[in-house]
């Protein structure tokens, strides 16, 4: 534990203290910012919802007055500290692209619900903040309607990619970001600036072109939101183009020249369990709702649920051209979810014509 001083410490001190204490709890990246808003975040949000571009996901577009001002979640914020946690994959997440009978499941939710370690380490950080300075504090993972990606930019961390993802020159993409709001004023680190040139590899890599324009996503075209965000059908196009993703997507990602940096993660819980790393689609076909739910326990995927999940893997499975999967369709072709029956019937005829 972190020497503290009192709460007349030079702002300066104070900050390298709580930079200490937030690596020795484990942190991989620690970031400080301003609590200002900033007008350029609100309208970025607001062109991209007025373009449509958000889908389905309707709390995106619900303008309360809090995303992109962090005094409306907490009246009294001064200073915003940025926290990231590295979940680089110990092996080559492209791997199992290349095996069309084999589910590819995103990086991150390969091992268990981050949402649950980010949290329990950001609230650690902030009793012990709490407690030292006498601040108030708050602390957001994800779940928020914090705009976590320009404020992580503003602290230093690293920069929105052409993807529109967050890059860091010692992370790549591999960063799960949490914040903590305190009331003490203190000094900010300098933005980290774009260091994508000319660079557009994370763009020329997407399957599903989901890219409109460089730095602007369309997630209506994004594999990780038809995957994940979105409840109904899937355009045939775009199904087509999604080969063997089942849920999510690092294909921008791990195309990026500045994930060669990267390095695996230390935290043992979101290194990917095995069964996750290259699943088979047949076993993962044959997953009713008790059986989706104690499989993915502790995990992300589980929010998803069974039906849209195996909508997933039987657009997979027909996309796989291995017609030995095709009696896995077969038997969900009659399936009580109609998502996942008009899926197998798709992939029944998918494969019929290999």
């Amino acid at each position: 534990m972190t020497i503290a001083t009192n709460p007349q410490s030079d702002p300066r001190v104070i900050k390298a203290e709580i930079r200490d204490e937030a690596l020795t709890l484990g942190f991989d990246a620690v970031g400080f910012t301003s609590a200002e808003t900033k007008p350029q975040d609100i309208e970025a949000l607001q062109q991209f919802v007025g373009g449509g571009y958000h889908g389905d996901m309707d709390w995106m577009a619900r303008d309360d007055g809090r995303r992109g001002n962090p005094g409306a979640l907490m009246e009294s914020v001064k200073t915003v500290i940025v926290l990231g946690v590295n979940y680089g994959p110990g092996t080559d997440p492209m791997a199992v692209i290349r095996m069309p009978d084999r589910g590819a499941v995103s990086v991150y939710a390969r091992g268990k619900d981050y949402h649950d370690i980010v949290k329990k380490r950001l609230k650690k950080l902030g009793r012990w903040i709490a407690e030292t300075y006498g601040s108030d504090i708050k602390v957001f993972v994800d779940t928020a309607p914090v705009m976590e990606k320009p404020l992580a930019e503003r602290a230093g961390i690293g920069w929105q990619g052409k993807h529109s993802n967050l890059v860091s020159r010692a992370r790549g993409s591999w960063l799960f970001l949490g914040e903590v709001f305190l009331d003490i004023e203190l000094p900010p680190d300098m933005p980290e600036p774009d260091h994508c040139g000319s660079c557009s590899a994370c763009l020329s890599s997407c399957p599903t072109d989901a890219f409109p324009e460089p730095y602007v996503l369309d997630a209506r075209r994004c594999i990780s939101y038809l995957t994940i965000e979105h409840k109904g059908d899937i355009d045939d196009d775009l199904m087509d183009a999604m080969g063997n993703h089942i849920y999510g997507c690092d294909d921008c990602l791990a195309a990026c020249p500045w994930t060669k940096f990267s390095v695996p993660t230390r935290e043992p819980a979101l290194e990917a369990r095995v069964e996750l790393t290259q699943p088979r689609l047949a076993d993962l076909a044959k997953l009713d709702d008790a059986g989706f739910r104690q499989f993915f326990a502790g995990s992300p995927i589980k929010r998803t649920g069974r039906d849209r999940f195996v909508r997933n893997v039987l657009i997979a499975v027909g996309n796989s051209g291995d017609a030995s999967l095709k009696p896995v369709a077969e038997n969900l072709c009659g399936d009580a979810s109609e998502l996942v029956a008009r899926a197998a019937r798709r992939a029944v005829m998918r494969l019929s014509e290999t």
